[in-house]
């Protein structure tokens, strides 16, 4: 059934992300509050300048995306809150009694269960500004700007900071020290996190800098699109019931005050109007270890085309880069080219762009490759979104199948852009991953736990992901070889860390509605 969303009460970024909507820069600014009236009148100030769910024009057709279009902005301004900065902001001890626990305890407290307490992953290691000892993060504020012809941000990126630092100066004159711009970014600038889609010449391009497409699959959910179009998008990334059927997800996993995938609304502070439309998200910044994944991959690649009968280094390379991600380095799925000649294959079938390429990147199960001859049930892609292999009904006869309901209640949504050049001299390279969903725990924590760092799911022990996981001594990865092929399978040894957390916190993305409420300080919970 189609839900129709109170676009203009929901934050941007949520619904759509903003790398996709043609704002392939960013900047993201932290803020501590030490006077609550000082913290209120900066949201009020910012609060006009926010953007919605709001749906703009489209810059090819120029026609009008859904209802009530809104022009589109240089710069998209949004606000969202860790649980620190709630109670900063003066909230009624009745309103903050009733959030999540895990949402309270912010994610340097769960380290341990996010992995984040062992390697080189431990706080320590987190940028200054992310550090335990330093004045607590309460307010994010996101800048995502678009391009000029030339491939820099436009002016106006600059303009709107210069705007937020003046803005906290003035605050500042009549409070002393009622709020800090907080410092302790790597990068280009201590005071806040550059982000940019990586570029080739002047056009950004969806790549990570590991060189995989990235930003390919991602949950739809009903209400999402207008006029209904998630029905059409939701096939390959919503839910499936085993029957070969898709549908979009539940609202309610993505956004607060809507009905999920269990039919239920979940609870939530009061008042509701606070939490409604709301959505909580962790962020993490995320260093790639480039030097040491081209290093192990240029080693491997050579054991595995001595194996395999792979004797160009090339196709090696990209076979086991496929092996790992679940999709070969252009993003075409294992399941639809299992082989350099399907990949090859495919690519020539499905002209690139072409509607029908965008669907098959993203239609497939795995119920029909158990074994993962096909694409390893380890991979990358296969953690991130189980899909229907976990059904408990998959070694029955197909019309008993039912699909995963543990599945469909463990997706987020990715939002969030790389950091850093990939050539990088001094190694300040990553992405600041944005993952937003309803339930920390049961999404974002049970995927980062159970799938990422541990493969018991999977049958694997405690084999980690190869990608993004955490790579203790003897790490590996284990590839599975179809019989027909001739190849024994192939152990993949020795895996460094490959990814490295550099802080990051546990926030939450208010309504508008929300904002209004908090700026003018008339939360009333009863």
């Amino acid at each position: 059934m189609q839900s129709l969303l109170e676009l203009a009460d929901i934050q941007g970024n949520i619904l759509s992300a903003y790398g996709r909507l043609g704002f392939p820069k960013a900047r993201y600014l932290l803020v501590n509050v030490a006077d609550a009236p000082s913290g209120r009148a900066l949201v009020e100030a910012l609060r006009l300048r926010v953007t919605t769910a709001l749906r703009w024009a489209s810059k090819r057709s120029g026609k009008a995306a859904g209802a009530n279009p809104v022009t589109r902005p240089a710069v998209a301004l949004n606000l969202a809150f860790t649980y620190r900065g709630l109670v900063a902001m003066g909230l009624p001890t009745r309103t903050l009694r009733d959030l999540p626990v895990d949402f309270m305890d912010g994610m340097l407290a769960r380290a341990s269960i996010l992995g984040d307490d062992v390697l080189d992953n431990t706080p320590d290691q987190w940028d200054r500004v992310w550090q335990a000892d330093q004045p607590s993060v309460h307010l994010l504020i996101t800048l995502n700007a678009q391009i000029d012809e030339d491939g820099n941000p436009v002016p106006e990126l600059d303009t709107e900071t210069q705007l937020i630092v003046a803005l906290i100066a003035r605050l500042n004159g009549r409070r002393p020290g009622a709020l800090s711009l907080l410092s302790g970014h790597r990068g280009a600038s201590p005071l806040w996190q550059e982000l940019s889609a990586r570029m080739v010449g002047k056009q950004p391009v969806p790549l990570e800098h590991f060189g995989f497409v990235d930003a390919i699959g991602d949950p739809v959910f009903v209400g999402q699109y207008p006029d209904g179009a998630e029905n059409d998008l939701a096939v390959g990334q919503g839910a499936v019931d085993g029957q070969g059927h898709w549908r979009p997800l539940a609202t309610g996993e993505f956004l607060l005050g809507w009905t999920d995938e269990a039919q239920e609304v979940a609870g939530a502070p009061m008042p509701l109007d606070f939490s409604r439309n709301g959505s909580f998200f962790s962020y993490r910044k995320l260093h790639q270890h480039v030097e040491a994944f081209e290093a192990w991959v240029a080693d491997t690649a050579r054991q595995l085309g001595a194996a395999w009968g792979l004797a160009d280094g090339m196709d090696a390379r990209n076979t086991l880069l496929a092996k790992m991600a679940g999709r070969w380095p252009d993003g075409v799925p294992l399941t639809a080219a299992p082989d350099l000649q399907a990949w090859k294959t495919f690519n020539a079938a499905y002209a690139e762009g072409s509607p029908a390429r965008l669907r098959a990147l993203v239609e497939f199960r795995y119920q029909d490759d158990p074994q993962g001859l096909r694409c390893p049930v380890t991979s990358h892609l296969r953690r991130m979104n189980t899909r229907d292999s976990l059904d408990p009904r998959a070694s029955s006869a197909p019309a008993n199948h039912m699909g995963s309901a543990l599945n469909n209640r463990r997706r987020i949504l990715r939002r969030g852009l790389p950091y850093g050049s990939h050539d990088d001299a001094n190694g300040e390279h990553g992405i600041v991953m944005l993952s937003h969903c309803s339930s920390l725990s049961r999404q974002f924590e049970f995927v980062q736990q159970q799938w990422l760092n541990f493969g018991l799911d999977f049958n694997a022990g405690n084999d980690a992901c190869p990608l993004v996981g955490n790579h203790a001594a003897g790490a590996r990865f284990v590839i599975a070889a179809d019989p027909a092929s001739g190849n024994a399978p192939f152990i993949a040894q020795g895996l460094p860390q490959f990814v490295s957390t550099r802080g990051g916190d546990y926030f939450f993305a208010p309504s508008m509605t929300a904002l209004r409420m908090i700026g003018m300080g008339v939360i009333d919970p009863t």
